[in-house]
């Protein structure tokens, strides 16, 4: 078996194209480059003099951007998937970078926003994804019609294992 390296972290090994293998490759390599995409934006707001936000909370900001949106409504719309969303929301109000907000109409609900400061921390993930924009071409080899192909791939699979859930299947 031959094995394909993948900028020299681990080894993914070949599975000469069986429709199996192919299968359990792609859902190992989706499960390291959610990690390794968490460990870019670590570093990022490492060299911009460190953060007290972790990579989840960055991303989860980014995802709530101008819109005010409920904690449900993170989950529903598929901007946040974890358990620990309302531990997350509470600690990123402590640091002062979300304002809630109760629903006037079910007082259970609470409405979030980002602060100024939560802008600032989605403007330093912004740059880093214009920054990789500007180099994946050139320097990653990845072309706008692999992106194409990629995402067509990713709804498909996405929509088969939510058809799982949803229809048991």
């Amino acid at each position: 078996m031959s094995l394909a390296f993948d900028t020299g972290r681990q080894a993914v090994p070949d599975t000469g194209g069986s429709f199996q293998g192919e299968y359990m490759r792609a859902l190992r390599l989706i499960e390291r480059l959610h990690r390794l995409l968490l460990d870019v934006i670590k570093d990022e707001f490492d060299r911009a003099g460190g953060s007290e936000l972790n990579p989840v909370q960055a991303l989860l900001l980014h995802n709530i951007g101008d819109s005010e949106l409920t904690a449900g409504e993170l989950k529903t719309h598929g901007y946040y998937v974890g358990s620990n969303v309302s531990y997350n929301l509470k600690k990123l109000v402590d640091m002062g970078y979300i304002h809630y907000k109760r629903c006037e109409n079910d007082k259970r609900s609470v409405r979030v926003s980002l602060t100024e400061k939560g802008h600032d921390a989605c403007e330093v993930l912004h740059k880093l994804y214009e920054r990789q924009l500007a180099s994946l071409d050139s320097v990653g080899e990845v072309r706008k019609h692999n992106l194409n192909d990629l995402n067509r791939s990713l709804v498909r699979l996405e929509r088969f294992w939510t058809d799982q859930i949803r229809f048991r299947l």
